[in-house]
């Protein structure tokens, strides 16, 4: 009798299976007519608007700072599965305040180009768009999914290459609305990421295409899109470009270089081979500042650290302020179980984003459940053993975070900061007017009254020379000493 109740169970469940994905395979043909998706190979489209960097903000509790898309051109091939895009950006907050490589002087080129071959997160730029999307759940074997309650539309999904649904939402003119997926970063987790389309307009050939597209990650918009001009079917170039290029906030993945370490002083140690870092040999632990742009670099100032000071643990760890490429570390701070130690603005923003659940890609704090310890520190705090001492001071006026920290090691006259200063090659020319977060950093230092010969950026330099509170002055045009 069970046996035959299962089977009957198996059948029904198989038969739903197969229904649904008959009713998909409907709806997506619906779409696709309506989008006029049989037909477009190629598209290129014009625009202007915004972007914003991606967890770059001056506070935890501001959107992404904004930039202004002078000029923005897209070309898609869906056949070849490639897109490139060709930028021009300019400074969007005024006066500067957050990441992203602010204050931008004049304009910045970019261009991007996204392969067959590329990361699945880098794909999402084609299939997320509606024509891509109607092609991609054509061949994935979507299914329909439930609709939001109380909502009127159909929702169609397939699962990508990161096991993440990606689900599209069918508005009452049979077009796509808006396209959602979940995808891994270091510190938010399994983040939102979504499509918002509107404006639909016929862009010839029945093609409709939407002008107006805005996309979202982890709950802030990133581009804010107003299209002028979309090429239907159009020839497309899709080569990457020779010498241009760069992008927003800084980051860095996993496969960083190899930490190396630079005896600073006693117990003092610079690690450099990605952000820099310092280690310092308290009496029985020890002391990290900065854990570096991802996991893996953070993973591996941590080792480099016990492998040059042998047989302690690793108890604090120095957050300068929760920018994402500043926070990226973390999870492997968080792993290997040590406090971290970050001004009070950021302490509740820690606390939660690195509570996160990753489960797309479980790192190693995921794998092994730890908890964040996170401890505030105000205007100072003083860490010391007797012999060895770091003293964190609060950043104040400085536009590119409100709780920046920096820390300076008075027997040692070494000053790590980040993001106020981030030299560059000895042949380049100070901007004028200088940044306001140089010249906050150097009011700061002064203001302090920090005796400093040498100063650690955590974006080191290339050619890995000594900085000197010299360079820095001069950088801005200020005499040494005031």
């Amino acid at each position: 009798m069970f046996k035959r109740c299962l089977f009957v169970s198996l059948l029904i469940g198989g038969c739903a299976a197969i229904a649904s994905a008959q009713d998909a395979k409907a709806a997506i043909g619906s779409v696709s007519k309506s989008l006029g998706a049989d037909t477009l190979k190629t598209v290129q489209y014009s625009a202007t608007g915004f972007d914003f960097a991606l967890g770059q903000n001056p506070n935890a509790s501001a959107p992404w700072p904004k930039f202004i898309e002078k000029s923005y051109t897209r070309a898609i091939d869906f056949e070849a599965k490639a897109s490139r895009v060709d930028r021009v950006r300019t400074q969007g907050e005024n006066p500067p305040r957050g990441g992203g490589q602010q204050p931008i002087v004049g304009e910045q080129p970019q261009t991007n180009v996204v392969s067959a071959d590329a990361p699945w997160v880098q794909q999402l730029e084609i299939w997320m768009m509606p024509h891509g999307f109607v092609r991609a759940a054509a061949a994935r074997n979507a299914t329909l999914d439930k609709a939001p309650a109380g909502a009127k539309q159909t929702v169609i999904s397939f699962v990508g290459d990161n096991k993440a649904p990606v689900k599209a939402f069918i508005d009452e003119h049979n077009l796509i609305a808006r396209v959602e997926t979940m995808i891994d970063h270091p510190v938010l987790g399994d983040m939102s990421f979504e499509a918002i389309y509107s404006d639909y307009k016929d862009v010839g050939g029945g093609v409709q295409f939407p002008m107006h597209i805005v996309q979202r990650q982890g709950g802030h918009p990133i581009f804010d899109l107003r299209l002028t001009d979309v090429q239907a079917n159009a020839a497309v170039n899709i080569q990457p470009a020779q010498g241009r290029g760069g992008a927003g906030g800084g980051g860095g993945g996993a496969g960083a270089p190899a930490a190396q370490s630079e005896k600073l002083g006693d117990g003092v140690y610079l690690i450099t081979g990605g952000y820099a870092a310092i280690a310092v040999d308290f009496k029985d632990h020890i002391a990290i500042i900065e854990s570096g742009q991802s996991e893996a670099r953070g993973l591996a100032v941590i080792a480099e650290a016990k492998r040059i000071i042998p047989g302690k643990p690793v108890k604090y760890v120095v957050n300068t302020h929760s920018h994402i490429d500043h926070s990226s570390g973390l999870r492997a701070v968080v792993s290997e179980g040590a406090t971290i130690l970050t001004h009070q603005l950021n302490k509740a923003y820690l606390e939660k984003t690195l509570s996160l659940p990753h489960t797309l890609n479980p790192d190693k704090a995921q794998q092994n459940g730890k908890k964040p310890i996170v401890e505030a520190v105000g205007e100072k705090r003083v860490l010391t053993d007797g012999t060895h001492v770091i003293e964190l001071y609060h950043l104040q006026n400085f536009g590119h975070h409100d709780g920046m920290l920096i820390a300076y090691l008075p027997k040692e006259k070494v000053l790590l900061e980040a993001d106020g200063y981030n030299p560059q090659p000895t042949s380049a020319t100070p901007p004028n007017p200088a940044s306001p977060y140089t010249l906050s950093l150097v009011d700061n230092i002064r203001r302090l009254k920090l005796d400093v010969q040498r100063i650690v950026p955590v974006h080191y330099p290339a050619d890995n020379r000594v900085v000197t509170m010299a360079e820095l002055t001069k950088w801005v045009g200020r005499p040494s000493t005031e």
